[in-house]
């Protein structure tokens, strides 16, 4: 079965619980939308089964940002994925995208418990939009300019870590 996971926002105003089945942060996102929503590093993403998705605490204090794509240029657009997020502490919470509807994708810093299992290696990808001064985790990792081979499901399941 899945994993529970339950996850909040830092102030404590929103809480909610999602089942997944690839709930191992491997994967460090470092293109200027993670970067910018979450911090310096950068964004990680674990997988979630959307319709299981239960906010438990503060449904009306939940936002949503949908990111603009190559700004200031003239091909500049409005992604399709929507980040949600806290409207009193701005905690990034998860990643929802239309385009997949049955995934759901929480921002691994929202996740409260259980303790996320540290990978034995990190895949790093879009470092072709991080600037210098943003430094790569520490230990093995596998870099990619854009973005790596393998889905989030594809990665744990090559990995044994994929939960049924």
């Amino acid at each position: 079965m899945p994993i529970k996971l339950e996850g909040s926002c830092h102030c404590g105003a929103v809480r909610f619980n999602i089942l997944s089945s690839t709930p191992v942060p491997y994967q460090l996102c470092v293109c200027s939308i993670c970067r910018k929503v979450g911090g310096v590093g950068g964004s990680i993403n674990l997988g979630a089964h959307a319709e299981t998705l239960d906010i438990t605490q503060g449904k009306g204090h939940i936002g949503v940002y949908k990111a603009v794509l190559d700004r200031d240029t003239p091909d500049e657009s409005v992604a399709s994925s929507e980040r949600n997020f806290c409207t009193k502490c701005s905690a990034m919470l998860w990643l929802y995208d239309e385009n997949w509807p049955d995934l759901l994708h929480p921002f691994a810093s929202a996740i409260d418990k259980p303790e996320l299992k540290v990978p034995e290696e990190m895949v790093v990808v879009k470092l072709d939009s991080k600037p210098r001064y943003v430094r790569l985790p520490e230990g093995p990792k596998q870099t990619y300019e854009h973005y790596g081979p393998d889905s989030i499901e594809e990665w744990h399941k090559k990995h044994g870590e994929y939960v049924e």
